[in-house]
């Protein structure tokens, strides 16, 4: 009886609890991307020499590109709006990060993978894109015109 009990409260607890975790995940990493983003865009010359050094073509457009991604990518999550969309180019970005500036030390071992920068950035992007932003965000605010939308524009049969 009491494991029963035990059970039914966790299961009333686990939506609140999901949401509270995103919703950490979304403004802990969403600052870090915030920052990082904001950090290539304000030294957009001392970034677009660093992309050169890694041999990329058109950094300045790289250097640009990652920088505004990752700024807007970063404010988006934070606030919980477009989670899922905006999740892929930002693992896209991270990913180039792993396959450009991390390429020597991140395939040697799945540690040396772990502990390189993007890894928390990717796997926080991969959590918001697999579960979306929770229940404290705007995308759950605006879920109710989506599927008023959404319903009003059925193909008939």
């Amino acid at each position: 009886m009491k494991l029963q009990r035990l059970i039914s409260t966790w299961a009333g607890l686990e939506p609140s609890l999901q949401s509270s975790v995103l919703l950490l995940v979304r403004v802990s990493m969403g600052w870090g991307f915030f920052l990082t983003g904001k950090g290539k865009l304000i030294h957009l010359e001392r970034t677009t020499r660093y992309f050169d050094s890694l041999e990329l073509p058109l950094p300045k457009l790289q250097a640009m590109l990652a920088g505004g991604t990752e700024t807007v990518g970063g404010v988006l999550l934070i606030a919980g709006l477009g989670t899922r969309i905006i999740s892929v180019p930002l693992a896209f970005t991270m990913g180039v990060a792993y396959l450009t500036a991390h390429r020597d030390e991140a395939f040697v071992s799945l540690s040396d993978f772990t502990d390189q920068a993007p890894f928390p950035f990717l796997m926080a992007v991969l959590v918001t894109f697999a579960f979306g932003a929770g229940k404290f965000s705007i995308d759950r605010l605006l879920q109710p015109w989506f599927e008023r939308i959404q319903g009003n524009h059925r193909p008939e049969p």
